[in-house]
């Protein structure tokens, strides 16, 4: 089992494979690194993905901030800008209170030639000295959700806890697990998270990630203006919200309107994340609006909803979202966009269903319906940039799980294709796409869509 503490994460947009996890590996180079008085400069190479869209999803900023020891959870987003800036005028870094030449211009190598041996996310961290040589060296594969592993290791890890009272790898498992028990999927997951830390920690912990997601809807509502990059794409949220609660005020209201609020929610998020604002990995940055969408939608429409059912809702998603992790790939640069908006739209249907009282066979199939019509969705960004298709695709992505778990629970839990088998279809079917459209903006709309 994955915990919920590492799947979801607190971080900033646009990408938790390409900000995130860059992130993280840098400041761990750093904080590793021996003697800095030893070091005169450090560069870093950035492979495959990581190099075809470095700008766009601000990886070159994510590694600036790493090396100077900053985390996802931990920047001011206002902050960020003013750090990298100063970095990169004074073209040095302080590590361990010793100064390193580092200029981003060019100690940040795009390597677009060389195919990485493990990952399509693969940078490398080399420590020179005065002559050039290299003191200290690692190579780090950002695999997905904000989560990193040495090269070295990645194609063995495996991804332990301590003994938990209800193992479970597989939906099939899961579901075992309720039966032996008689506790639904997220108490399963409870029980098992208790068996690491304290309840009220966990529950301190979902109640910071709900909070975290309604304060990115809310702040995504505000914002007006376009967002970074060449694109200049237009931010969306706040006049679309304007024309719903205009439209709140009329006697005669169309039945759909209530899902032009589930993709308003989506748009609010994932213009907060292109904008390199504070957001959740939901599993993934890129498809962070999803799931804080139909949070949102369960807490503002349904009747029934409480603060319990968010958690059960969180819980429900953590499980799922753990078995694509753990079987599959949450990474766009290894399976295209459904390991990422699909995953998030397979976990938002479970959770939402779960929250709505569903037994855990509907549930799974919530979850297997979610991902299902999300097979073989590409991911190919606009130069490069978490915007176009992502933004509405998180709309869609919502609302298809709001509709999957609307079906699931109308039947009572029987269907012909399992969780499993759907995620086992997922994970070869990212093995056969083509890396052109495994976020490298290298076909699909990326070259289709003229810029100018």
């Amino acid at each position: 089992m994955i915990s919920l503490f590492d799947l979801f994460k607190i971080g900033i947009g646009p990408s938790s494979s390409h900000t995130v996890g860059p992130m993280r590996a840098a400041r761990r180079f750093a904080a590793h690194i021996g003697n800095p008085g030893e070091i005169h400069r450090i560069r870093v190479t950035l492979y495959g993905s990581l190099a075809w869209t470095a700008q766009g999803h601000a990886t070159d900023k994510a590694v600036i901030l790493g090396l100077a020891g900053e985390t996802p959870e931990g920047i001011d987003p206002d902050d960020a800008d003013n750090i990298v800036h100063s970095i990169t005028s004074h073209r040095q870094l302080t590590i361990d209170g010793q100064t390193v030449a580092f200029d981003p211009a060019t100690d940040i190598v795009l390597d677009r030639e060389t195919r990485p041996p493990v990952h399509p996310n693969t940078l490398q961290f080399e420590a020179l000295g005065n002559d050039g040589s290299v003191i200290a060296k690692a190579r780090f594969c950002s695999v997905g959700g904000g989560f990193i592993v040495p090269e070295e290791v990645t194609e063995t890890t495996t991804y332990t806890q301590p003994d938990m009272p209800h193992d479970f790898t597989s939906g099939q498992e899961l579901l075992d697990r309720t039966r032996e028990s008689k506790l639904s999927i997220a108490g399963v997951v409870m029980a098992n998270e208790s068996a690491l830390r304290p309840r009220a920690e966990i529950d301190a912990y979902l109640d910071r990630i709900i909070d975290t997601m309604m304060a990115c809807i809310e702040r995504g509502l505000t914002q007006r203006g376009t967002l970074p990059g060449r694109l200049h794409v237009r931010r969306r949220a706040a006049a679309l919200h304007e024309r719903l609660q205009e439209s709140a005020l009329r006697n005669q209201r169309p039945a759909h309107e209530v899902m032009d609020w589930v993709s308003l929610f989506a748009i609010a998020v994932n213009e907060e994340n292109a904008s390199g604002g504070r957001v959740i990995t939901a599993p993934t940055n890129g498809a962070a609006g999803v799931i804080p969408a139909v949070l949102r939608y369960y807490r503002d429409f349904c009747p029934e909803a409480s603060r319990q059912g968010m958690r059960d809702f969180l819980l429900t998603a953590a499980a799922i979202g753990g078995l694509f992790k753990l079987n599959a790939s949450i990474s766009g640069a290894e399976v295209g966009c459904q390991g990422e908006v699909g995953v998030a739209s397979s976990m938002a249907a479970a959770g939402l269903a779960a929250a709505l009282g569903a037994n855990p066979l509907q549930i799974e199939n919530a979850a297997e319906i979610g991902m299902e019509h999300h097979l073989g969705m590409t991911c190919d960004p606009v130069a490069g940039l978490v915007q176009i298709p992502c933004i509405e695709r998180n709309a869609f992505g919502a609302v298809k799980a709001i509709n999957a778990a609307s079906l699931a629970m109308h039947g009572d839990g029987a269907h012909h294709v399992s969780l499993d088998q759907v995620i086992r279809t997922m994970a070869e079917t990212g093995r056969d796409m083509s890396h052109r459209y495994k976020e490298t903006s290298l076909g699909g709309l990326a070259v289709n869509f003229p810029e100018c």
